[in-house]
């Protein structure tokens, strides 16, 4: 489906030029050079994505329609439900493409520390900043996901489980982590997965909280949990 990037890039459009449409280019899109059919499947597919990604982040997704995606990405409607099996499977194709550079991105955006303490309070603030940049991302799939078992799957994916396990691997790399139990490195995984998503979405984006605020309470937490390891 093209280049896979962040969930609230997938959303926003992040990653076009500021106005600039959707819709690919014809040589992008494998167009004929007169306006032919479009026969390049990735291309259809990448477009159809992009132009769900922003309808969604700017118009919710219940009021979006598949004419309206199919529209914005100059493509028929009925190829929404030949490659994606409808809206929803549009909505699971944005979702999954998050899962693909999580650990990449982690790593070259956090040099690893020898110290267990620093990088518990790293892996903490970039969590809270993660969440936050996929906020859009999460407006969209919570609400689905609560009636949805699939989309549920999905969320558990991208949401706190999944990055527990990334956050995992980098604790056991800590120097002072070698004298930690499994069981305590997976509890304080989890904790910083659970920490990041309710500071950095469910605390400033439903309860209106000020990041300000979320981010001082995490870098005390992290430093208080830190002290105790």
């Amino acid at each position: 489906m093209g280049e896979m990037i962040s969930g609230n890039a997938y959303l926003t459009g992040r990653n076009h030029a500021p106005g600039s449409n959707v819709r690919l280019s014809n040589a992008q899109l494998g167009t004929k050079p007169e306006g032919g059919r479009i026969r390049n499947r990735p291309a259809r597919e990448h477009a159809l994505i992009a132009a769900a990604r922003r309808l969604f982040a700017n118009r919710g997704y219940e009021a979006t329609t598949t004419r309206e995606i199919a529209a914005e990405a100059g493509c028929a409607e009925g190829l929404i439900h030949r490659y994606f099996q409808g809206k929803e499977g549009l909505l699971l194709a944005i979702a999954r493409s998050c899962t693909s550079r999580e650990s990449v991105d982690m790593n070259k955006a956090l040099p690893r520390s020898s110290s267990l303490n620093q990088e518990i309070v790293q892996l903490l603030e970039y969590e809270i900043e993660r969440v936050w940049e996929d906020r859009e991302l999460f407006r969209v799939l919570i609400p689905r996901a609560l009636l949805d078992s699939d989309m549920s799957h999905i969320l558990n994916r991208i949401g706190p489980s999944r990055r527990a396990h990334l956050i995992r691997e980098r604790l056991k790399a800590a120097s002072n982590a070698k004298s930690m139990a499994d069981s305590e490195i997976e509890a304080v995984a989890q904790f910083i997965g659970s920490m990041g998503f309710m500071l950095g979405f469910l605390r400033p984006v439903m309860l209106g909280d000020e990041r300000v605020h979320a981010k001082a309470l995490a870098a005390t937490t992290a430093a208080m949990l830190a002290r105790g390891l």
